[in-house]
């Protein structure tokens, strides 16, 4: 089974998104800042209630070797479409298929037909968390794994959710930059990219070979911070497997005239 690629994926999973979020209020207003000046990391004691669900299957009436299924989610009470919007997510995000669409848009939907065309040995651990949260904003940050009997190891593909708790509806990178600065946001996200290689010991022993096997590539998988915006990239992207899933941060001090007011700390 071929995996999706990950550009269709995310355009996938932002239509899904878009089906989901057809009834949501208008934004905010521009003289508010959505990002407090001092908070910790994750402020929930202002941000949205979460629950924590977790759970592990295996394929009914197998014995022996088993697919599974593991599920590391969380849910929020009394906010049913962003608790659907990550249900939904992390299905789209397993992408098993002949290179098409999945025909499946739950967990539970996917988990039935997982249940049809697993092989003995194959896992899938879908898992979401809240990376950051306070009063105006709710940063879910998704992640799969998939291991398929018989391969030298799992694939993984990670996913950020920006959610706009006042207007209820997640935020695109188009929604919080100013017009016109797509090219200035991935300058900044360059600039976070060559600190990132300069602390990277393999890159310093051979900065020529690793650029050229793995070159910066622009993307639109972010997350607010405290800090300034995380970029989190899939294994393979911009480094070999054995440096996992990179995250490059962009401090709000370089984003100044490139992110719209709102989003910059009060």
């Amino acid at each position: 089974m071929m995996k999706l690629p990950i550009q269709a994926l995310r355009l996938a999973l932002a239509a899904g998104a878009a089906g989901l979020l057809t009834a949501c209020a208008s934004g905010p207003s521009p003289n508010i800042s959505l990002i407090p000046a001092e908070t910790a990391e994750q402020t929930s004691k202002e941000g949205l209630f979460v629950q924590a669900v977790k759970w592990e299957h295996k394929k009914p009436g197998c014995e022996g070797d088993c697919p599974t299924v593991k599920l590391d989610s969380v849910v929020f009470p009394g906010i049913a479409r962003l608790t659907a919007l990550v249900d939904h997510a992390l299905a789209l995000m397993t992408g098993i298929g002949n290179s098409q669409p999945p025909v499946y848009a739950t967990v539970a939907e996917y988990e039935d037909y997982f249940w049809k065309t697993a092989a003995p040995r194959d896992s899938t651990l879908l898992a979401a968390k809240t990376r950051y949260r306070n009063k105006h904003l709710t940063v879910v940050e998704l992640n799969t794994w998939q291991y398929f009997t018989g391969a030298a190891h799992g694939i993984s593909a990670t996913q950020f959710l920006n959610w706009d708790n006042g207007s209820g509806k997640v935020l695109s990178l188009a929604n919080v930059l100013e017009p016109g600065k797509q090219d200035a946001y991935v300058a900044a996200l360059k600039a976070a990219h060559g600190l990132w290689l300069a602390k990277n010991a393999d890159a310093r022993q051979d900065p020529e070979s690793y650029n050229r096997i793995w070159p910066f590539q622009a993307s639109t998988n972010f997350a607010f911070t405290d800090q300034g915006l995380l970029v989190k990239y899939d294994s393979y992207q911009i480094a070999p497997y054995s440096s996992g899933q990179p995250e490059l941060l962009i401090p709000y001090g370089d984003l100044q005239g490139i992110l719209r007011p709102e989003f910059m700390p009060a």
